[in-house]
């Protein structure tokens, strides 16, 4: 794509305002808002962020800048079929409130796998669980920056390496200077970037198709507005049920066991709060998942008789909404640095949120029980956790150099972080929801979820499969006017092409030349019952991996229980332990109630045996250095 010079002028001067202004929250939050002196401050933003912010803040979070190239794309060439997995999205918030909520937010934790230490009284599990974490959040991490980067390349000629480069510089600068607190402005910010350039190009593609009502009749008329397939195929890439199951598996566990959410959930200062923040994202996140499939509507629209991938103009399926706002928006000088800053800025504020947590979880559950830092101050803690951010924003850089080599091989990485969910969820619910687990059963449990995905998704590499439907496309009404007229094709650009990835945790693989399946596809279709499990559509590994955690941890729990598998009662949910109590057979025993003192409540809430240096009542001293906090009361309690 070329544009005239003038114009370009101005989208250079329009994408460097928005980024030094992207980079001008983080000083602002750090010289003029209010002090980060603790680490508490700046783990959970001093609990100083407005309930508006948080629910942009954690919309913003479940949607990674690739659902912005990649959802307008997903529609115009395979239709709606992916949307409905927002059925599953919104039936995890209520999930995540009355379920994994509650027990969170009364211990005060400030690393959401320090849950599972002091559930289960072990830091294997605790380590196997933030450390899927980790590994998922940085390959994701490395594809998101990269995202951006193919199109600031295509478009206006920004090389990789500086635009790389660029994102994880403002991001390190996010991480020294704001904390959680920067990272949520970031978001709003963003958030609300994205939300003006898709208003803009869903009314400017309106005009240039005739109107809503003709958006609507093409769209429906063509296919791309077929809802509800229940077709129980567990092959098929996505259908109603595989959106809808999947999607809830995999939203659980990025909600309720993915320290970035969980985080944010603990800086609020009351349990309500959290919940009406949670439940009032519900609409939110519904406007902000459909607004990319409205876009992608009304670019069909325009395009529906001449499609751009068809005749040449671009070389990949995700290239459509940057060649559209170049073409239908080339009258409006900047429009195009606009629509580049904000991409720019969505994988800015993902990597910044990301940063701050992976940091955080890799002190609380892998240094900070080393002896030497066991004594550190509070101060030199904030300072560690910032350095670790800054490690981990050059590892991520380096992923995303990498991420360009390795070409169809993006969507194999995105495979095997969605099959990260099941296993993850898995210990989780076994932690919260059956009081018979102990550490036994959840590790063995997690290493089986992970194998056997694993396995299903390895082995799905060697089966041939058939390709993905896409939708009819028609070059009828091509003319020399249907694109503007500084529009070339890509022979005559001499740009390179690059497979840009889209969303996450569902890689979209919309290059049927370049599928991850096709890499080393050797054996032929057969009706093999193996080569049908290996087929399944990735929408279920969260699922399966979920499955398989829960029933193998229950199982060697179960087998393996002893009277030393004793907690605290509120590390299982209310429900669960009332539920255990109809079975019969042997009753559970609790310890009494436990709580942390690195996440400080409001001082309406009533203080907790280990939250003060000596309990008076019980004339035991509480040690707040401990990674899991000593049990001031060794009293047994027995449901009967």
């Amino acid at each position: 794509m070329s544009k005239e010079a003038n114009s370009m002028i101005w989208d250079y001067l329009v994408f460097v305002i928005f980024v030094i202004a992207s980079s001008f929250v983080a000083v602002y939050s750090k010289f003029f808002g209010p002090k980060e002196t603790t680490k508490a401050d700046y783990v959970f933003a001093a609990g100083k962020v407005s309930m508006a912010a948080m629910m942009l803040s954690i919309a913003r979070g479940t949607l990674g800048v690739r659902s912005f190239l990649g959802y307008p794309s997903e529609l115009f060439y395979r239709g709606c079929s992916m949307w409905e997995t927002l059925y599953g999205m919104v039936l995890a918030y209520p999930i995540v409130c009355y379920i994994f909520v509650p027990v969170y937010f009364s211990l005060g934790i400030t690393s959401v796998y320090q849950y599972l230490d002091l559930r289960f009284k072990s830091r294997l599990v605790r380590c196997l669980a933030s450390g899927t974490y980790i590994v998922r959040q940085l390959l994701n991490q490395g594809v998101t920056v990269f995202t951006p980067c193919v199109a600031l390349n295509t478009v206006i000629g920004i090389p990789y390496w500086a635009s790389i480069m660029g994102i994880t510089a403002v991001s390190i600068i996010f991480n020294i200077l704001g904390g959680l607190k920067a990272a949520i402005l970031a978001d709003v910010m963003q958030g609300l970037t994205m939300i003006a350039v898709s208003v803009a190009i869903i009314f400017q593609g309106c005009i240039e198709a005739g109107g809503v009502s003709v958006v609507l009749k093409k769209n429906k008329e063509e296919g791309r507005l077929d809802f509800l397939d229940f077709d129980m195929d567990p092959t098929l890439r996505v259908t109603t049920m595989s959106a809808l199951i999947g999607q809830l598996f995999m939203s659980l566990s990025i909600f309720g066991c993915q320290q970035n959410f969980v985080q944010r959930y603990c800086s609020m200062d009351s349990q309500r709060k959290v919940t009406k923040t949670l439940m009032c994202n519900i609409p939110v996140i519904t406007v902000l998942f459909s607004l990319s499939w409205v876009v992608g509507m009304v670019i069909y629209a325009t395009y529906s008789s001449c499609d751009p991938l068809t005749s040449g103009y671009i070389d990949e399926y995700d290239e459509i909404l940057p060649f559209f706002v170049e073409d239908r928006f080339s009258y409006l000088p900047g429009i195009l640095g606009l629509f580049m800053a904000c991409l720019f800025n969505g994988a800015l504020s993902l990597n910044v949120s990301n940063l701050n947590s992976l940091a955080t979880v890799t002190f609380e559950d892998f240094l900070r029980p080393i002896p030497y830092l066991k004594g550190l101050k509070d101060s030199h803690q904030l300072y560690t956790i910032k350095a670790i951010g800054v490690f981990y924003g050059l590892i991520i850089m380096g992923i995303a150099f990498g991420v360009r080599l390795l070409d169809g091989v993006i969507e194999s990485s995105m495979l095997v972080t969605s099959a990260t969910s099941g296993p993850l969820l898995g210990v989780f619910l076994l932690a919260l929801l059956v009081p018979c687990a102990n550490w036994k059963g959840s590790a063995v449990g997690v290493i089986a979820g992970h194998t056997i995905t694993l396995w299903i998704f390895f082995n799905g590499l060697t089966v041939d499969k058939p390709p993905t439907k896409i939708l009819p496309l028609s070059v009828d009404g091509c003319t020399n006017t249907s694109f503007n007229s500084h529009i070339l094709k890509p022979e005559h650009r001499g740009l390179e092409a690059w497979n840009i990835p889209t969303t996450t945790p569902n890689p979209y693989d919309f290059n049927d030349t370049e599928d991850p399946y096709d890499i080393i596809n050797t054996d032929p279709i057969t009706s093999n019952p193996l080569s049908q499990l290996y087929s399944i559509t990735y929408m279920y590994y969260a699922f399966i991996g979920c499955f398989i955690t829960v029933f193998v941890g229950w199982t060697i729990s179960f087998l393996t229980e002893s009277d030393s598998d004793v907690y605290d009662e509120s590390l299982v949910h209310p429900i669960a332990r009332k539920m255990a109590n109809i079975f019969p057979g042997k009753k559970r025993r609790y310890l009494e109630k436990t709580r942390t003192d690195d996440k400080p409540r409001s001082s309406s809430m009533k203080p907790s045996a280990s939250n003060s240096n000596f309990d008076k009542k019980n004339g035991v001293a509480s040690n707040s250095h401990n990674e899991v906090p000593m049990q001031t009361l060794e009293v047994y309690k027995t449901k009967l």
